[in-house]
């Protein structure tokens, strides 16, 4: 039976149980696979025939949730987030400083937490309700009737019960003892439940990854334009208006506009940011080039094979948005546990309620230790368990030249076991630097350089300025004369009154002069053979030191490159590396993830190149080189700023470090509700004492958190 596939901007979920929900009440329609991904909040889902896009959508909105049209910004909770900020201070201040308690300081408090609980907290109120309509309850459920329970005990106790009379005040008294609640008001904790719960989900959207900045990164590595001929006339068009069987013009410097053949012309095309291969490749009449690459030499008319969404280019973005639409979403502790702890909560508090009122302990005591119940059970230390380890991890990534993108991808580090790594550009400098100098008999190895830098000179080969620029370290270089490029073959030249030949060992043959059979470019004058030069991508002095620190944290090291094998062995044996995986194209570094996945390996990645984007984005960890392309560093998890290989060990280091304090920072916020809910389904929680252990509790997560400053 014939599938299709589609992707659904998905909009509401405010936590990873909404992707689960969502994902189970797709998958239970009839010929429907879905998985649904928290942080890029979108669904990948295939569907059969008798299904049709439109039910897709229609499931979605009954589950409670929206398919969006247009992306949100990230400002939207801005302005809710400082009004917020700016109206719960005083009352938090007023409340836990019993000395500016003024004589009608609770109607102050009652004024400036009114808007907070209302305003601020509409979108946890609004989230709990739509679950609510749906039978289901998450973390918005508890903040929602926690902070709107508080709020209405404490409207209760000022006009119906005694908090409201003229200079009363909340002192710390850190006693256990039973009350009716009449002349305590919690109006700080609902305003700062709700400040705190904003705080976190604003730090938590500005760390999601959005999928759709990586494939806008992509596609904006294609040319903009094009020089097309057509009726023999050459006019400049947009690349969008190239069509099939076009012939276009591709002059030095310039990006190939589209994927094709080329009928006239010779040259080097540089095809690293698509291949991973260092060295350019010669291309002539009847070679395939493909579109983004770029002309590093002469003039080249291709004719265009593939355009649009048929280029390897856009094949390249499909496989990026695939590999992170389909990663499995990483569902955060707390989302993970709130299943059954809020459940937990809420019939704690009713149980809490019906005890009273049945044991004959009064409306007014009863309600009070229920309301209790929830208050202490709100998650206001959890709020901040992420999003301060986050930040000061992050924060301490950024001075080492690590940028996490958010909580999602930390679990990862722990279980990662392999790392595969790009060799261009990651292993090695990702430029071409002189190798070998290999002279004749009795030829002297600087003359020979100074010769061949001074003919290579004028080429715009990457090869050839690779070795004029050698030579012109070590000194001034002569000037060329009659020079000309042999394209395919490689230059010739009069230096010093003698004539230089230098490329291919063809071209030597081709006037005559017997040359080796072997890799380099090969240097000629006069009628003799003087020797050759090679050229290579040379390794990264780190690399050997970043290989070893990898593997004593547990990590097996396998090499991933375009490149031949012999240079992929050649380096790997350098920097200590046994697994050596080469000649792969983009697609295939995909499927070389995907088979260490498959094989109950823990993938990490690291690369630099559009072609490792996608392989990026489907490794359980993508770390990217910060040196790279824009599309590798939006495809990955960690980027690497400082473009040293060094820098994957210590951002591996640093967020399974941040990992470890976020799970500490749970496991205290949840000790603190645990402790504490027995006391206050009791009924003997001191409302002050109530607000002094979850202060205590919030200010113990952040020390915690700031511990991360001191990572070296």
């Amino acid at each position: 039976m014939a599938t299709n596939r589609i992707e659904l901007s998905i909009g509401g979920m405010t936590c990873a149980s909404c992707a689960t929900r969502i994902e189970k009440k797709l998958n239970r329609m009839d010929g429907v696979t879905a998985t649904v991904n928290y942080a890029t909040e979108k669904a990948s889902v295939t569907f059969t025939e008798h299904v049709t896009p439109e039910d897709l959508v229609a499931t979605v909105e009954k589950t409670g949730y929206t398919v969006k049209k247009a992306e949100k910004t990230g400002n939207e909770r801005d302005p809710r987030l400082w009004i917020t900020a700016a109206l719960t201070v005083p009352v938090i201040a007023l409340a836990m400083v019993p000395r500016w308690q003024f004589e009608y300081w609770q109607w102050a408090s009652l004024t400036l937490a009114a808007p907070v609980v209302a305003y601020g907290g509409w979108p946890f109120h609004k989230a709990a309700w739509k679950n609510a309509r749906h039978g289901t309850a998450t973390m918005d459920t508890l903040v929602s009737l926690g902070t709107l329970a508080a709020f209405a005990w404490s409207v209760y106790a000022l006009f119906f019960g005694t908090a409201g009379m003229p200079g009363m005040t909340h002192p710390f008294e850190f006693t256990i003892q039973r009350g009716d609640g009449a002349g305590d008001i919690y109006l700080e904790a609902a305003a700062g439940v709700t400040l705190f719960l904003l705080a976190g989900r604003h730090f938590e959207q500005r760390a999601k990854r959005q999928a759709g900045t990586a494939l806008r990164a992509l596609m904006e590595l294609g040319a903009k334009d094009v020089a097309v001929v057509r009726q023999g006339v050459e006019t400049r068009i947009p690349v969008g208006q190239l069509r099939v069987g076009d012939r276009f013009v591709v002059r030095p410097g310039e990006k190939i506009a589209t994927d094709g053949v080329v009928e006239d012309g010779s040259s080097a095309v540089d095809q690293s940011m698509l291949t991973g291969e260092s060295v350019p490749v010669e291309v002539g009449p009847g070679s395939a080039v493909t579109g983004a690459t770029v002309n590093a030499g002469g003039r080249l008319v291709v004719r265009a094979t593939r355009v649009g969404r048929d280029t390897q280019l856009a094949k390249m973005a499909e496989l990026v948005e695939r590999a992170q639409t389909g990663k499995a979403a990483v569902q955060r502790l707390a989302d993970r546990i709130s299943g059954v702890f809020v459940p937990i909560v809420i019939a704690l508090s009713v149980g809490t309620l019906g005890f009273w009122l049945g044991t004959g302990g009064g409306p007014a005591a009863a309600f009070t230790a229920a309301v209790a119940v929830l208050i202490i059970a709100c998650p206001c230390a959890l709020g901040l368990a992420t999003p301060t380890a986050l930040l000061v991890g992050t924060g301490r990534g950024a001075q080492l030249g690590v940028l996490i993108r958010g909580p999602e991808v930390l679990e990862s580090t722990r279980r990662v076991d392999t790392i595969v790594l790009d060799k261009t550009g990651t292993v090695t400098e990702g430029r071409m630097t002189l190798g070998e100098i290999r002279p004749a008999d009795d030829q002297d190895p600087g003359e020979l350089l100074r010769i061949a830098g001074a003919v290579e000179h004028a080429s715009e080969h990457p090869i050839g300025r690779a070795i004029a620029k050698a030579a012109e370290e070590r000194g001034p270089l002569p000037e060329v004369r009659d020079f000309a490029n042999l394209p395919g073959l490689g230059v010739r030249g009069t230096v010093e009154g003698r004539t230089v030949l230098a490329g291919r060992a063809r071209l030597l043959r081709e006037h005559g002069i017997d040359a080796p059979d072997t890799d380099g470019v090969h240097v000629a004058w006069d009628g003799g053979y003087r020797g050759s030069l090679t050229v290579t991508d040379a390794v990264r002095p780190t690399s050997r030191e970043a290989i070893a620190k990898l593997r004593a944290l547990g990590l097996r090291p396998v090499l991933l490159t375009g490149d031949t094998e012999a240079t992929a062995r050649a380096v790997a044996a350098e920097v200590g590396i046994d697994e050596v995986i080469a000649g792969v194209l983009p697609a295939d570094k995909v499927d070389v993830v995907k088979r260490l996945q498959d094989e109950g390996n823990v993938v990490a990645m690291v690369g630099d190149g559009v072609n490792d984007a996608a392989a990026l984005a489907q490794a359980d960890l993508g770390l990217a080189m910060g040196t790279g392309t824009d599309a590798a560093i939006e495809a990955a998890d960690l980027t690497l700023v400082r473009g040293d290989l060094l820098a994957a060990v210590d951002a591996i280091r640093l967020s399974r470090r941040t990992l470890g304090t976020i799970k500490g920072n749970l496991f205290w916020a949840f000790a603190y509700n645990v402790v504490g809910l027995p006391v206050a389904a009791a009924g003997l929680l001191n409302p002050m004492l109530a607000g002094g252990a979850m202060a205590l509790s919030s200010v113990f997560v952040v020390a915690n958190s700031l511990r991360l400053r001191a990572f070296r």
